[in-house]
């Protein structure tokens, strides 16, 4: 057998943990240093592009005969809703809950600070929220008048988030950030764009149908039916943004970068 030729077996071989591990580590390491202004602006076009996955999923809430609680429906609304995740994620935009775990990772490493840490949650943190603010603002102005999604849709899908009391959006809002997370190590480990398309496909898809508050896509959701709907509250809104963004943010730091860290490192 000659050499030179790609052994097939060894391609298909999934990567070992270590190796995923220390790609987590170069990866948040990479965004860790990153300069200030493209850390916002990548922040920034993240809070943008998420926000199509709201926008379809009030499509398909004005367009579809049935509403929340119908299966179709449901299932139809959890794949819209993972458009966003997928536009951001393979388009290499800076997403908060991703780098919940990601950035984490250095830092249980001692290869980054603390404080280099919380530059980098609070700038990308702020872009992801301020192109969340502008996106919802032009679809609210300029898509009602196409025809295709009603306001009602729109405040239908904030109040399905707001709905609930305040300790389900931090519990509920510590899984969406643990499925993050986990969505953050799989893609590391996974080898090509197909099978990095179906692993954020399926857990964003889970995420929307388990209706877990994902404050960066939730800023979204709420902010429609806030500027809609007299019955959302700035307060609502507000009470979502902090309780889920704590929640994701601790589902993802606790659950999956502190535990694979260390068994990893444990394993070694």
């Amino acid at each position: 057998m000659d050499d030179s030729e790609p052994d097939t077996f060894a391609v298909m071989e999934q990567m070992p943990t270590q190796e995923v591990l220390d790609s987590l580590i170069e990866s948040g390491l990479h965004e860790i240093r990153r300069e200030k202004s493209g850390l916002l602006l990548s922040g920034f076009s993240a809070g943008l592009d998420i926000g199509f996955g709201p926008l379809l999923m009030a499509v398909v809430l004005t367009l579809s005969q049935g509403s929340y609680g119908d299966l179709t429906t449901e299932l139809l609304l959890a794949s819209v809703y993972s458009v966003g995740f997928l536009f951001v994620i393979l388009g290499r935009s800076e997403l908060f809950t991703e780098h919940t775990t990601l950035a984490v990772v250095p830092v249980l490493d001692r290869q980054a600070s603390i404080g280099q840490l919380m530059r980098l949650w609070g700038l990308v943190y702020v872009g992801n929220i301020v192109g969340g603010l502008l996106f919802t603002l032009l679809a609210v102005v300029l898509m009602p008048g196409l025809g295709v999604i009603s306001p009602e849709a729109f405040e239908l899908i904030a109040t399905k988030l707001v709905s609930h009391q305040l300790h389900w959006l931090f519990v509920a809002g510590v899984f969406a950030g643990w499925l993050m997370g986990l969505l953050a190590w799989l893609i590391t480990a996974a080898q090509g764009t197909l099978s990095r398309v179906a692993i954020i496909w399926i857990v964003t898809a889970t995420i929307g149908l388990l209706h877990l508050p994902h404050s960066i896509a939730g800023n979204v959701e709420v902010l429609f039916g806030l500027f809609i709907s007299a019955s959302i509250t700035p307060l609502d809104y507000l009470a979502f943004l902090s309780l889920s963004t704590i929640g994701n943010a601790f589902g993802g730091a606790i659950f999956v970068a502190v535990l694979k860290y260390g068994h990893v490192v444990r394993g070694a």
